[in-house]
């Protein structure tokens, strides 16, 4: 079974259950052994890094980003 037909599945539930279900899934994230951590953060630096690759997103540097956060907090 794919995940599309699995989440199709899902979906007919009530939203009950769908909530109930969600808590499961998002305590079961917190519960991730060191090694499926440490996998899952190397797979988003790859994709980050693909990101700035590709010129799909731009870097800032730290003081710029900064700056825009306190100008925005204003």
């Amino acid at each position: 079974m794919t995940f599309q037909n699995i989440e199709k599945e899902l979906m007919k539930l009530d939203v009950n259950s769908r909530a109930q279900l969600a808590r499961k899934l998002l305590t079961s994230l917190d519960e991730l052994s060191e090694d499926e951590n440490e996998k899952l953060w190397a797979q988003e630096a790859l994709r980050r890094h693909e990101d700035i690759k590709s010129g799909k997103v731009k870097i800032r540097s730290a003081d710029a980003v900064f700056k825009t956060a306190r100008a925005r907090l204003k």
